[in-house]
């Protein structure tokens, strides 16, 4: 998956391996979407063209293979809209990738899109190249045209549909990532089926839209840079993102297991396997997932392009100087030094480690600042969905195939089905039924 990226250790190493998410038009888009967090990014560069210069490709090309002391490197291309750049442009990336590559490295490309863009040209060049394509695209018509539109204020929804149907005529590699915000929060399960079945994809990610609202210079206007704790009427609330996972679970877990692959369940099967989770918002530290604008300016992390998270500028610094500095090792530490002994505590530590950073705003229930926004979603989809994960790590220890839980399920839900009001609940609680899982349609889950 797009998002799937490495994270900093603890030991203070040279990494072996490092993410950066390539922005080769900058902050350029040709939409506008409503909760976009990187549109006022443009700010930082008045007076740029925003397109990424061909020497500088080059050298980053150079600087991030040498780098790398992994058999497998990845160029992660985002927006802004990076199909702006045009195909030249990446055929140029190609040539450059083939002529830096080490031996017996292997080099991939994962691209970003709202898919607008999308034609036969471009579904040829994705598929002969083997880029995956992370297509972005919120739910069923009435759901995805609430916020994604166009610079004219129109709605996408239709030409992002033909993208994907034009990708899977040219046998492309794409998921869809689906952001949750507060029109589609509600309908977890009615999204979730749309993907699964009308965009007929296998591989979706979930990401919560957590929009702060922008601060401002001491003139009134804005800077562009998301501070504070006031939250946008756009965004999800942490009880409303754990809603719709708990819901999209509850239709995956009893048809899909092994068929559909979401981002957040195989992160959470990692964990409860005893495995890292693979995913930096779960990390315990971060630091190793940057992002480099059109000019070459390096930051620690996508969700933190502001001046003071500035590393420094690919033409003056080497690449692999900025990624081990210490600036960066204390922003990837401060991940876990800072977490809250509430979260240090709290019984799925060891999948959340307290998210993303960039939403740590809230205070514990007792005052310590530091509690992410989104704790109580996380909480409560974690806990809900337990007893199917030991499940799925205990078919997994035993080299048997996760999707037997569906098996299980399907027994679990006939007895649950079977029980009367006042008998014992089968969850084993000792309450009644009809004051236990009976009260929640009766899901055993």
């Amino acid at each position: 998956m797009i998002n799937t990226l490495p994270t900093a250790g603890t030991e203070r190493t040279t990494p072996a391996a490092f993410h950066i998410m390539l922005k080769p038009r900058g902050a350029i888009c040709n939409l506008d979407c409503k909760y976009c967090y990187f549109l006022s990014k443009e700010m930082l560069y008045p007076g740029s063209r925003f397109r990424m210069a061909t020497d500088l490709l080059e050298s980053y090309t150079r600087q991030y293979i040498e780098a790398q002391r992994v058999p497998e490197v990845t160029f992660a291309w985002q927006g802004g809209e990076p199909t702006l750049m045009g195909l030249d442009f990446f055929r140029t990336a190609i040539a450059y990738q083939q002529k830096y590559c080490k031996p017996g490295m292997r080099v991939y490309n994962a691209l970003q899109t709202n898919g607008t863009l999308l034609d036969e040209a471009w579904c040829q060049f994705f598929h002969d190249n083997g880029f995956l394509i992370g297509l972005s695209m919120d739910g069923p018509r009435h759901l995805h045209d609430v916020y994604r539109v166009d610079k004219g204020g129109k709605p996408t929804f239709d030409r992002v549909l033909a993208a994907a149907r034009l990708m899977q005529q040219h046998k492309v590699d794409f998921n869809i990532l689906t952001t949750v915000h507060a029109a589609n929060a509600e309908h977890g399960g009615e999204v979730y089926r749309f993907l699964r079945d009308e965009v007929m994809t296998q591989f979706v990610q979930f990401i919560p839209i957590v929009e702060r609202e922008m601060a401002l210079h001491a003139d009134g206007n804005d800077t562009g840079n998301q501070e504070g704790v006031a939250i946008t009427n756009r965004s999800v609330t942490g009880a409303q993102y754990g809603q719709f996972l708990n819901a999209v679970f509850d239709e995956w877990v009893r048809r899909d297991v092994g068929r559909v692959f979401v981002q957040i369940f195989d992160v959470a099967l990692a964990a409860w396997s005893g495995e890292r989770a693979g995913l930096c918002v779960f990390e315990e530290t971060c630091g190793a997932a940057l992002a480099m604008e059109h000019n070459g300016d390096v930051y620690s992390c996508d969700h933190f392009v502001e001046p003071r998270y500035k590393l420094g500028n690919v033409n003056d610094i080497p690449l692999l100087d900025m990624v081990s500095s210490d600036q960066q090792w204390a922003f990837g530490q401060a991940k876990r030094t800072t977490l809250p002994a509430y979260c240090r505590e709290c019984e799925v530590r060891f999948v959340c480690n307290g998210g993303c950073p960039k939403d740590r705003i809230l205070m514990t229930p007792d005052g310590e600042p530091g509690l992410n926004y989104l704790c109580a979603g996380y909480r409560a989809f974690f806990n809900h969905i337990d007893a199917p994960m030991k499940f799925m790590a205990a078919e997994l220890r035993a080299r048997r195939p996760p999707a037997n839980i569906m098996r299980h399920m399907a027994q679990q839900d006939a007895v649950f089905a079977a029980a009367k009001r006042n008998d014992p609940c089968p969850c084993g609680s000792g309450r009644k039924f009809k004051h236990c899982h009976a009260r929640y349609g009766s899901a055993s889950s």
